[in-house]
């Protein structure tokens, strides 16, 4: 029966694997057409990235480190129940993706055309609606092994965009249990920050726009206050909520998280040390090329605007007690250790590896795809070590060789290190392929 099944896997997955090549045959084909109506001719490219070394640069993307007291942590778990790891929310895993194959083309059109995508799902219609989507990571970020304990994970970042005013702005967290790629089934945790000392939580108010899950730590973008920049979560601290109801916090007879099993309340937060100028780091994610390991940072940009973004990086903390936190000084403050600027405008996701950054663009208010533009540091890449110019890049499709190739609007990359794979989400459309096709594509 093992044996059966495992044929049955491999003729499904090659199944996937050939419907995918499909599709991007037919989103190649689409972006030919609309390169042809819009005769819409590249221009030169954004060039590389400027470094910013000034102080009056880089002193404003200083974060400062809070913690919540531990007797705050004890009161609330003394009142919800013994938290739970990552593996008991996977136990809960009652809903299921959909493959490629049973997306509709309307989902599969947020779909990149090139490099186009080897694996592909859709989350569900009755869930999804009314919600927006946003960051992803892995437990490929988390460990470099790729696996949290026995499990291979994907959270996937979303917050309500409709329904009761009490309901508006609520972030959670569907916990995709990923061991096995060709079934991903999932369940969902309210984001939340404790108050009144532990007696009780509200919802974290905002959109999940970026979001890493580094050791045992989950940092979400927060755009729910003036300062706040990242809330931590603690991926050993979930609790189980005990009442079924909309209502989030402490309510009569036990707890609520808008309807959900679990809650995840913040154990720490990022403020912004800078003046009004300072950015908020939109979009996150994690490069393990550097030593030590690095949160990447990225603001986002207008559309339609003509300045581009400061992107930069924190380093982890080494330090006994300080798993998953950033390195801080004496007075609790993260410094960034490099930082640049890039051209590019409408700038979503960003990524780092090695000497290149990836930052994908939305998609413009007349084109049906974004952009994914690799780029470097101009002085290190007009002086490489191997004598050559390295010049930016972006994937070209359509007769009319137009950038506008990546898929429509992805606001996170997550570079899972043990398989080689990004894993992004666009719409309902959750996808992956190989960094070395996207490193191929933009040359």
């Amino acid at each position: 029966m093992k044996q059966r099944g495992r044929h049955r896997r491999r003729r499904r997955g090659r199944a996937l694997r050939a419907f995918l090549s499909a599709t991007a045959l037919a989103l190649t084909a689409a972006a030919t057409m609309i390169s042809v109506s819009q005769a819409k001719v590249p221009d030169r490219g954004p060039g590389n990235l400027e470094a910013l070394t000034a102080s009056a640069d880089t002193a404003p993307l200083r974060l400062t480190e809070h913690r919540v007291p531990q007797t705050t942590l004890d009161r609330l778990a003394a009142g919800m129940g013994r938290p739970v790891g990552v593996g008991a929310v996977l136990d809960g895993a009652d809903r299921s993706l959909r493959d490629a194959v049973d997306c509709s083309s309307a989902e599969r059109r947020a779909l990149p055309v090139s490099p186009s995508a080897t694996r592909a799902y859709c989350w569900n219609t009755d869930d999804t609606q009314g919600w927006r989507p946003g960051a992803v990571t892995t437990s490929g970020d988390a460990d470099d092994d790729g696996v949290w304990g026995a499990n291979r994970v994907i959270l996937s970042g979303w917050s309500r965009s409709d329904g009761a005013r009490t309901e508006r702005g609520l972030a959670r967290v569907g916990f995709v249990d990923a061991g096995d790629l060709n079934h991903l089934s999932y369940t969902w945790a309210l984001l939340a920050v404790p108050v009144d000392g532990g007696r009780d939580y509200r919802g974290l108010v905002s959109h999940v726009s970026g979001m890493v899950w580094y050791q045992d730590k989950l940092l979400v973008t927060a755009d729910d206050g003036d300062r706040t920049a990242l809330y931590v979560y603690d991926m050993n601290r979930v609790q189980r909520a005990t009442v079924a109801q909309d209502a989030v916090g402490r309510v009569p007879g036990g707890w609520s998280a808008n309807g959900y099993r679990f809650v995840l309340p913040a154990v720490g937060s990022y403020e912004l040390s800078g003046g009004s100028g300072a950015p908020h780091p939109a979009a996150v994610s994690l490069d393990r090329s550097t030593a030590p390991d690095s949160l990447v940072a990225g603001e986002w940009t207008l559309d339609d605007g003509d300045r581009g973004a400061r992107l930069w990086r924190y380093p982890f903390s080494t330090a006994p007690g300080h798993e998953g936190l950033l390195a801080t000084d004496g007075a609790g403050r993260a410094a960034a250790s490099q930082a640049y600027e890039t051209k590019v405008t409408g700038v979503r996701g960003v990524l780092s590896y090695g000497a290149r950054w990836y930052v994908t663009r939305a998609a413009g208010p007349r084109d049906d795809h974004g952009t994914l533009w690799r780029q470097e540091d101009s002085a290190e890449a007009d002086d490489g070590s191997d004598g050559k110019a390295h010049e930016p890049g972006a994937a070209v499709c359509g007769t009319e060789e137009s950038h506008s190739c990546w898929s429509p609007s992805t606001e996170s990359l997550s570079y899972w290190e043990a398989t080689g794979e990004v894993w992004t989400q666009s719409g309902r459309a959750l996808f992956a392929l190989p960094l070395a096709s996207i490193d191929r594509t933009t040359r």
